[in-house]
């Protein structure tokens, strides 16, 4: 049992900002102290009021330099997007003695991106603080997930990690942007999203590896979709027939020549796609093919509809919010999930 509390400040809140805000006024290890915000009309509310609680006479700023003077332990960073200056921010708030946890990226150790961690150990080292980047996937699901369930097998083959979204049950406001709608031979030609995106997912490939006593030789990259076979009506416009309703991608890192650790991605429109690869529930998943073959699938509890609903978002938030204490007690740098041991969560059981 511990009697110490944490001065958190919450920067931005979006959805998974939200979730965090929420978690930090209600845990009482922890005292909100600061919450940045972009929106014009969250400028000066309260925190409480923001999330639907109580007030706390903590108001939300986007006042940058006010942010920065205040006195914190820690801050919880959740821009919607890693805009340009962002790590500028990331780095401000670390030299200034804040420890930083970040489930937007920089998702670091990684060797893709030196120079952005050589720039987050140098603010580490000015200011004796520490960042730890963590999410749900790239994350929990993609790493601790997996190399818990390590624990209950006597020979590892090959280990899939699979998210499966639909996103016409679970609406995302970039439906559009990421090519659903679009023709399929123009969207395999130029998918949206890079090729290179599996870059900012590898701290969570090297980590299964480095936990396996393993080093990724290459990274493989597949992606294919799927058409709509009628009109999709869904919140931000239409699929039309014959279009875009599904995507998956597929990233393998080879380790001793054969693929080791494999990421799916398969985010569709419903089910009246051709071809139909996932049925049923949004959720992660986790097969480790060996012995004994396990299969792991983590997903929310029955919504009053009797389906699982997809709490990839809220769980984003919330694996940085448990770490608080850990990484304030942790050593300057960089902390990886492996630096920091088995989490131990404070202030949840409360009546």
């Amino acid at each position: 049992m511990t009697t110490k509390t944490y001065r958190v400040i919450q920067w931005a809140t979006g959805t998974v900002g939200s979730t965090a805000l929420k978690y930090f006024i209600e845990n009482l290890v922890i005292e909100l102290v600061g919450v940045y915000v972009t929106s014009p009309e969250k400028q000066g509310k309260d925190a409480g009021d923001i999330v639907g609680l109580p007030k706390t006479g903590v108001l939300a700023t986007s006042d940058i330099d006010a942010i920065v003077a205040l006195d914190a332990d820690c801050v919880l960073f959740a821009p919607l997007n890693m805009a340009d200056t962002s790590l500028d921010h990331v780095c401000r708030l670390l030299a200034s003695g804040k420890n930083v946890i970040s489930p937007a990226g920089p998702f670091l150790p990684n060797k893709w991106f030196p120079e952005v961690a050589a720039r987050i150990e140098a603010a580490c080292l000015e200011g004796n603080s520490s960042y730890h980047s963590c999410g749900i996937h790239p994350g929990f699901s993609g790493d601790v997930l997996p190399l818990t369930l390590a624990r209950l097998m006597n020979r590892i083959d090959c280990i899939e990690v699979t998210e499966i979204i639909d996103k016409l049950r679970n609406p995302m406001i970039y439906t559009e942007i990421m090519g659903f709608g679009a023709d399929c031979d123009d969207l395999l030609a130029n998918p949206r999203r890079s090729p290179e995106t599996y870059k900012h997912f590898y701290s969570s490939m090297a980590m299964i590896a480095e936990g396996l006593g393993k080093e990724i030789e290459k990274v493989t990259v597949k992606f294919e979709v799927s058409k709509a076979t009628k009109d999709i009506v869904h919140p931000h416009g239409v699929v039309k027939q014959g279009m875009c309703g599904g995507q998956h991608y597929e990233w393998t890192a080879w380790v001793d020549g054969a693929p080791l650790i494999v990421y799916h991605f398969y985010w569709q429109l419903g089910e009246g796609l051709d071809p139909l690869w996932e049925q049923g529930e949004a959720m992660y998943r986790v097969r480790i093919h060996g012995d004994p073959p396990l299969e792991c699938q983590l997903m929310g509890q029955k919504a009053a509809d009797g389906r699982h609903p997809f709490l990839g978002l809220p769980w984003t938030g919330l694996v940085g919010c448990t770490a608080v204490p850990a990484v304030c007690e942790a050593q300057p740098g960089v902390v990886s999930h492996i630096d920091l041991g088995v989490i131990q969560p404070q202030g949840l059981v409360r009546r």
